[in-house]
């Protein structure tokens, strides 16, 4: 017996080593991309809560103000369409990931140096370059890292909640207050050191190949040479309802947020005359709602599925622009605005989660990189130019009814989703299998 158990003894060992090594990568992966994804979205966020301040140095219109947002938009959109298919042919993700990384910081930067409207155009635009490779590599990244009881908390911290902190909470609070005291430039000009810190930090930590036991790493390592040849076609990929379905939600979802945090500081100083602390403060608690329901939303739909997640949230999200327009007591507007924001945990779900348990893991960037860029595209880039425009005919409230119709579409779109949740399907083929008096358990996929 006692030879025995020394053979087991190291197996049984060198099994929870591994184990114990994936699960801390898992961690310090989920800190790493959390704030890289963070910073992107701090310095996209930048642009908007120093608006006002551009506005009266560059005597910018809400068609600019517009135009600015949506030529990053634009560029996002084509560099995660190209960066998502090319990181699949290459299988390789962390040079891409760096660079990109180390160049949407640099541009960042470049737009507290400029002196107009077409300069500060131009950075915008070669920041949107770089910034659109990080989402779709970094999520397949850490859904590759990912225990299957973890998947949607891990992608919506990282896409949700990272997203909320670093640019809907620090955004306003830092570069208002610096903005106030040493000028939009310098706000700007800060934004290139934590990029640059984060791309080191990737270099040493990221591993194109999560540890494991050796069968996941023998076929990890295949990956390059099966997806140098693409393994789906963007038609065979499109071919999945689920990967339409996200991407018209995209379009839809994209144009809710990003003509709120567009317009919405302009809105609350010029139409609610709130004071710039004020305004910041309510963008903060936007910050707060984006936080909690960034890693709440995908965590409930873990348990509840993804569909009727979509269909809740989404509902409650339409309600958030109404709020900015008919609540005028700031705090009130706060507290509201903290309970309904809750479209951009949905975010996690359509962009990365739905899509990655939709299609294999060798087309996963291709698609995660169709859906961010076609709604980018839509909602990013064109809506806006047309709510900045419309705004500037029928005044800033009307950006708010677009943005409040942009959720509401999502709501319709739900109903059509096909469950992917792996708990829900298992569930639900249990109870079939009970009903149908036999045993044996369906693995469900969605189509």
């Amino acid at each position: 017996m006692s030879r025995i158990r020394t053979r087991v003894r190291p197996d049984a060992e060198a099994s929870a080593a591994i184990d114990g090594a994936a699960h801390r990568y898992e961690y310090r992966l989920l800190l790493i991309l959390f704030l890289a994804f963070g910073f992107v979205f701090f310095d996209r966020q930048a642009l908007p809560f120093l608006a006002p301040y551009i506005a009266e140095d560059f005597h910018l219109s809400n068609t600019e103000l517009g135009t600015l947002s949506g030529v990053l938009a634009l560029t996002w959109a084509l560099s995660g369409l190209v960066a998502g298919r090319l990181s699949d042919k290459l299988g390789k993700r962390k040079p891409i990931l760096i660079a990109a990384v180390v160049l949407f910081s640099c541009f960042s930067a470049a737009g507290g140096l400029m002196t107009g409207f077409l300069g500060l155009l131009v950075a915008r635009a070669l920041m949107g370059v770089a910034e659109g490779a990080v989402l779709p590599l970094a999520q397949s990244l850490m859904v590759e890292a990912s225990r299957e009881s973890r998947r949607g908390l891990n992608m919506g911290l990282l896409q949700g909640s990272s997203a909320g902190l670093m640019g809907g909470v620090l955004a306003p609070l830092a570069v208002v207050w610096i903005a106030e005291f040493h000028g939009w430039r310098t706000a700007l000009l800060l934004t290139i050191v934590p990029g640059l810190l984060l791309a080191v930090w990737i270099a040493k930590s990221v591993r194109e190949v999560p540890p494991g036991d050796p069968a996941q790493i023998a076929a990890a390592e295949v990956i390059p040479e099966t997806t140098a040849g693409p393994k789906l076609s963007v038609r065979e990929v499109l071919g999945h309802r689920n990967i339409v379905l996200c991407m018209a939600a995209a379009c839809c979802y994209l144009t809710w947020f990003i003509v709120i945090v567009t317009f919405t500081p302009s809105y609350l100083l010029t139409v609610k005359d709130f004071s710039p602390s004020t305004m910041s403060g309510v963008m903060t608690c936007l910050g707060v709602g984006w936080v909690l329901w960034g890693f709440l939303t995908p965590a409930v739909s873990d348990r509840i599925g993804r569909k009727p997640t979509m269909i809740a949230f989404s509902a409650t999200a339409a309600l958030c622009p109404l709020a900015l327009v008919y609540v005028n007591d700031p705090v009130v507007l706060g507290l509201v605005v903290v309970l309904t924001y809750t479209g951009l945990g949905c975010f996690t779900l359509f962009m990365a989660t739905i899509p990655a348990e939709t299609v294999p893991r060798g087309a996963l960037a291709t698609a995660l990189g169709l859906v961010m860029g076609v709604g980018e595209l839509a909602g990013g880039f064109l809506a806006p130019v047309i709510a900045g425009r419309a705004s500037d005919v029928w005044g800033l409230q009307t950006a708010m009814f677009i943005s409040a119709g942009g959720a509401v579409v999502v709501v319709l779109l739900s109903l059509g989703l096909r469950e992917t949740a792996p708990q829900v399907l298992r569930r639900r083929a249990e109870r079939t299998g009970t009903a149908d008096g036999s045993g044996a358990v369906v693995a469900g996929a969605a189509e």
